[in-house]
């Protein structure tokens, strides 16, 4: 749980598969889901959640099934 007492979007913890996969989602989806974090960003675990989010708010349907791949 979070700060908010809500659930984790993902408790699965980032495989390097899944780290990659949102590594790649990051990088096809800057421009539209992340402007407003580094370009240069390394996805480590702790920011697997926030790509997760940002996928879902701010992308396409192609965006939101990757952000479905993220979450199992």
């Amino acid at each position: 749980m979070d700060m908010n007492n809500r659930p984790s979007i993902s408790s699965t913890p980032a495989s390097p598969e899944r780290l990659a996969l949102a590594q790649q989602a990051f990088e096809r989806f800057h421009t539209c889901c992340f402007w407003f974090m580094r370009e240069d960003l390394r996805v480590g675990e702790e920011d697997v959640e926030m790509i997760i989010r940002g996928l879902r708010a701010h992308g396409n349907r192609e965006a939101f099934l990757i952000a479905a791949r993220l979450c199992r």
